[in-house]
């Protein structure tokens, strides 16, 4: 009864379940379909609007990874749209479920978007901090390709802030992990920029051969590429200028002129070319072998182009170049006026190299009270950024090294986490162990008393076949003896008398000819009457018909007992005789329990039990019309397991066929 009542209320649980489990997946589809509009939409706006709806539904889920994912898109659409000030709480709350999730890799992802945001926010330490974190995770993940981004990150910070020491070491610890990996388009251009980035850190420093060894090895990189206009004309300027450092002009001259022969090209990138012009005047200038006038025009183009596109950058690169072109010349107020607007733009853009740059130029310029003031300014600014390069150079290492220490913190808080669960684990794994000896106990002692129960009723239907076989023995050798006194007893009288009627039927009278030829054929007919009694007798008709009786007498019994109706049919051509007492002992007890689990569970009105045979298999099928169950979800109980052991000890097989409310049909297969 108790199984009974489980039975049912896990059919009620799983109905509602399969329901939900629908609406569940529609929903995640609908999710899918969001976020799928959100990242191919031309419309970022619209795109974004998408992705906040998918994260609406990703929250009624409850599934942080869901949720994660959802809203990771929408902190890339922020990307695409250079909305940075919506990133930083949105990625914060991404780094808090990652975490929470345990998910390392997009712990890394969301690390590296918040370094990308400190930066655009001119917020070094923390963009390195974030930086440096997402290194750690890459390198342990073993992702190379990102690892070697993250260092490159990291140089380019180092690298704005003067540290080029450092600046080098991770760019080159970054180049070092790309060249193991297959070479792309991708790999092709950070290799350039780490080379690139070297190189102009190298110049920085006066390592002038240095630097023009590693443009040139960045120039093997881009020469790879198929677009590499760009990459070249970087390349090829940079060297340019390390050239006028070193005043090999001619040199310097040589490139310029072969970049320019491509002015169309160069015109395409506008910015690039008031740059270079300015950079190509000033070199001119420098080696005297070109006219004042040209030169002069050269500049007022690059100064004009510049100053129409408002690239400031540009601007003050051409006004310092074309102040100390002025300078050379005594021409002091125009020389005043460029070294002026290099260095208030200098200061607008914080830009130090710039305004050390434009003081020296205006000491030089300027009356010599002016000029103290402006060197005395140089110097304080000088050594104001040697100090600050120092402390960089000791914050970037202090970053690494708090950021070590919070990561090994970490460790030794989760190892100290770790031995608590595992200790936990084991109390309640050692409290369950001890609850599963003693309910095993218990359910071993039921086991016995099952099997002896079992045993003693195989033993009593052992006795029943045993009687039932004496009883037939004794009913062959009864039969075979009524026919053998038939045959050799009546037969053989009634043939005498035939053969005396036969001897009478010479007499001549009519009426005895008429009677004897009566009486000679009624005793004919008694004869064939006989023969055929005498025959069927001998054959025995009953034959394998008594383990059919037994089972319908179990039917009787336990489906009275049980309140159902049953049908049996039987495959006249099977031989019982032929089969195994073991086989039809299991075959009884296999019914026997198919009808307690029936009773037990299935809730129904009728059983039908068939055998069938073909090509030496019995084919026994029990089917009911009960409630039925989901035969992938239910677990086996003592009773289908008796079963199936049964089916095993006559190298049979078990088939479980059910639908919930459509029934449930047994089909067991055992050679004879």
């Amino acid at each position: 009864m108790y199984q009974k009542i489980i039975f049912i209320l896990t059919l009620l649980f799983f109905l509602p379940l399969n329901a939900q489990n629908t609406s569940f997946n529609r929903q995640l589809d609908s999710i899918y379909f969001y976020r799928k509009l959100a990242d191919k939409s031309s419309n970022t706006k619209e795109g974004i609007n998408y992705a906040k709806y998918a994260i609406k539904l990703s929250k009624e889920t409850k599934l942080d990874s869901t949720i994660l994912n959802s809203k990771r898109l929408l902190a890339t659409l922020y990307i695409r749209e250079r909305n940075v000030d919506s990133l930083f709480n949105l990625n914060h709350e991404n780094l808090k479920l990652a975490t929470k999730l345990h998910d390392s890799l997009a712990i890394a992802n969301i690390t590296n978007v918040l370094g990308w945001y400190h930066e655009q926010k001119a917020q070094i330490d923390s963009s390195y901090y974030y930086y440096y974190s997402t290194y750690k995770i890459f390198k342990a993940l073993n992702e190379v390709e990102r690892e070697a981004e993250s260092l490159f990150f990291m140089a380019n910070i180092q690298f704005s802030q003067r540290d080029y020491i450092g600046c080098e070491q991770n760019a080159v610890a970054s180049i070092r992990l790309l060249q193991t990996l297959p070479i792309t388009d991708k790999s092709l251009d950070y290799l350039w920029a780490l080379h690139n980035l070297i190189a102009i850190a190298s110049d920085e420093l006066g390592l002038y051969d240095k630097a023009i060894e590693y443009h040139e090895k960045a120039l093997t990189y881009s020469n790879q590429l198929e677009n590499n206009f760009i990459y070249t004309l970087y390349s090829n300027s940079n060297i340019a200028l390390i050239y006028k450092e070193l005043k090999q002009y001619s040199k310097a001259l040589v490139i310029y002129e072969e970049l320019f022969q491509n002015k169309e090209i160069l015109l395409k990138e506008p910015n690039n070319y008031a740059l270079i012009l300015g950079d190509y005047a000033y070199i001119k200038h420098l080696s005297k072998n070109y006219k004042i006038d040209d030169i002069s025009r050269m500049f007022s183009e690059a100064y004009k182009l510049s100053d129409s596109l408002n690239d400031l950058y540009s601007i003050m690169s051409v006004s310092l170049n074309t102040s100390e072109f002025y300078k050379d010349i005594e021409y002091k107020d125009s020389a005043l006026f460029f070294a002026n607007r290099a260095y208030n733009l200098g200061k607008e853009t914080n830009t130090n190299d710039v305004i050390l740059q434009a003081l020296m130029l205006k000491s030089n310029i300027e009356d010599p009270t002016k000029s103290k003031l402006y060197l005395n300014e140089y110097v304080h600014l000088s050594d104001s950024l040697q100090n600050k390069e120092r402390a960089i150079r000791n914050k970037f290492a202090r970053i690494e090294f708090e950021t070590d220490q919070i990561v090994e913190r970490s460790k030794q808080i989760a190892k100290e986490r770790l031995w608590l669960l595992i200790l936990s684990i084991g109390l309640i794994f050692t409290l369950l162990l001890l609850y599963i000896i003693i309910t095993q106990r218990n359910k071993n002692k039921e086991l016995r008393f099952n099997q002896q129960q079992q045993e003693t009723n195989e033993e009593i239907y052992n006795l029943m076949l045993s009687q039932q076989d004496k009883i037939d023995e004794a009913r062959v050798a009864e039969k075979k003896r009524i026919s053998q006194e038939m045959h050799d007893g009546i037969l053989g009288r009634l043939f005498g008398i035939r053969l005396s009627l036969d001897s009478l039927n010479m007499s001549t009278q009519p009426e005895a000819i008429k009677s004897r030829e009566k009486y000679l054929e009624d005793l004919k007919e008694i004869e064939q009457d006989i023969r055929k009694v005498s025959h069927e007798l001998n054959t025995d008709f009953v034959s394998g018909s008594n383990y059919i009786n037994i089972i319908r007498t179990l039917l009787d019994n336990q489906t009275k007992a049980y309140k159902l109706e049953y049908i049996l049919r039987n495959d006249d051509n099977i031989d019982w005789d032929s089969v195994s007492n073991k086989t039809k002992i299991h075959y009884y007890r296999i019914i026997q329990e198919a009808l307690q689990n029936i009773y037990k569970h299935a809730n129904a009105s009728e059983v039908h039990i068939s055998f069938k045979q073909k090509n030496n298999v019995i084919c026994l099928s029990i089917s009911d019309n009960g409630v039925g169950f989901d035969v992938s979800k239910a677990r086996k109980g003592i009773g289908l397991k008796n079963i199936n052991s049964r089916v095993n000890e006559i190298n049979g097989e078990l088939e479980i066929k059910s639908t919930i409310d459509s029934g449930t049909e047994l089909i067991i297969k055992a050679p004879i």
